[in-house]
């Protein structure tokens, strides 16, 4: 991996030139690529960002732009407050996901960012290899009841990110993506963090409860029950004693 950082009229790109040696505006815009269709939201899941698949005829990759979310984004779209460079989501995200895919954890592989400066605020944008074959947690349990060796396996999963300090903002049945053997991977880093050990790590078990409760509230076809919640945490625990 290569991380490359090249400044524009009114921001800048980073990316990785083993994967794309060429980016420009057009890069992050739909009109720039060959293939384009979007994603769809599931049971409420349209969370911060507008997502495209995009490709070039060999390869396909996500583009997300990044959105606000909850009551503030209610009145501002897309805009956050300018703190430099370093600390634009688009750059923070791709530099976290660059570390942990280095790190070998199941992350897509970070390709382009970029951050438009308008004044004292910017609008920002991110592109990811796609991951082939995955769908996310909540549409997998509407497919078939998973058994006890996967929520143990997804237990396991999240405490290797915690090992390894990844403090993962909105971990949620969306934000969890499972391939088609039942391997896990994990996406949508945004305001993600690298931190000592701590009360996040709670907090993010209760944040995915929580959102596995509600993804089965919203569709009866969700396979899950709280015997489900148990066989993930006995995962989660006993990767911690075998570490």
């Amino acid at each position: 991996m290569n991380e490359t950082v090249e400044k524009t009229s009114d921001g800048a790109i980073v990316y990785d030139t083993e994967i794309i040696d060429q980016v420009s505006a057009r890069t992050f815009s739909a009109a720039g690529w060959k293939a384009v269709r979007p994603v769809q939201s599931v049971l409420r899941s349209g969370g911060r960002g507008h997502t495209l698949i995009i490709g070039d005829g060999s390869n396909e990759f996500v583009l997300r732009h990044f959105m606000r979310g909850g009551l503030l984004g209610r009145f501002v779209r897309d805009s956050y407050v300018w703190l430099g460079e370093d600390r634009t989501r688009a750059f923070e995200e791709w530099r976290l996901l660059y570390k942990l895919y280095q790190q070998g954890l199941p992350v897509p592989r970070p390709a382009v960012a970029r951050f438009c400066r308008n004044g004292p605020v910017y609008t920002a944008d991110i592109i990811t290899c796609r991951m082939p074959d995955i769908n996310s947690l909540s549409i997998h349990l509407t497919e078939k009841p998973a058994n006890e060796e996967f929520w143990a396996s997804l237990g396991a999963c999240i405490r290797r990110f915690h090992d390894a300090g990844v403090n993962h903002a909105d971990l949620n049945a969306y934000n969890v993506q499972v391939a088609a053997d039942n391997s896990i991977a994990l996406l949508d880093f945004d305001r993600g963090r690298i931190m000592p050990a701590g009360a996040w790590q709670q907090k993010n078990l209760a944040r995915l409860h929580r959102s596995l409760r509600k993804v089965s509230h919203l569709d009866p076809n969700v396979h899950y029950s709280e015997a489900n919640w148990q066989q993930l945490l006995e995962g989660y625990f006993q990767a911690s004693r075998s570490a």
